[in-house]
């Protein structure tokens, strides 16, 4: 039990996110399904979708970042000496949090003044806005974490990973 808690804690947004993309496949086929055979359709259902469906893009987001996922330019760092690497590694990391902060401050505003609701459900937008305050907190979070590593780093005789 204690194995799995870690393991849920260590991929928490991949676990969220995957239970996200079930409710959207599941309302999918489900509003599919009753279309085309029974002739009547879930008006909520792409609402909901769609919604689930905003969830699970940011959180998949934020652990790919969070797992070095993201497509990166190597190809320019692989000429540079180790210890350049090391450095460059760290300004990516200072310039990610930097603009991560950003649009988590700005993500923040904007939900904080969305007062659109949805047309079946009439349930606010900013349940499903709260997605990329969420997203990009963990990014800085991530970011910070990772900048204090590879500046650990510098003055380390520690390779940068490949």
């Amino acid at each position: 039990m204690n194995n799995l808690l870690k393991r849920f804690g260590k991929d928490f947004e991949l676990y969220l996110g995957s239970f996200f993309l079930s409710i959207t496949s599941i309302i999918v086929i489900v509003n599919v399904f009753t279309r085309y055979f029974l002739k009547f359709t879930y008006h909520w259902a792409e609402e909901i979708a769609v919604g689930a469906f905003v969830w699970t893009i940011f959180l998949g987001f934020a652990n790919a970042y969070k797992s070095d996922d993201l497509i990166g330019v190597e190809a320019l760092i692989k000429f540079l000496p180790k210890k350049a690497r090391k450095i460059v590694e760290f300004i990516t990391c200072i310039i990610v949090t930097i603009l991560s902060s950003t649009m988590l401050y700005f993500s923040y505003l904007y939900v904080q003044g969305s007062t659109k609701i949805t047309a079946a459900l009439e349930i606010s937008y900013s349940y499903i806005y709260t997605a990329i305050i969420v997203s990009f907190a963990l990014i800085t979070v991530y970011s910070i974490y990772y900048a204090v590593k590879s500046f650990k780093k510098i003055f380390s005789n520690e390779d940068v990973e490949n």
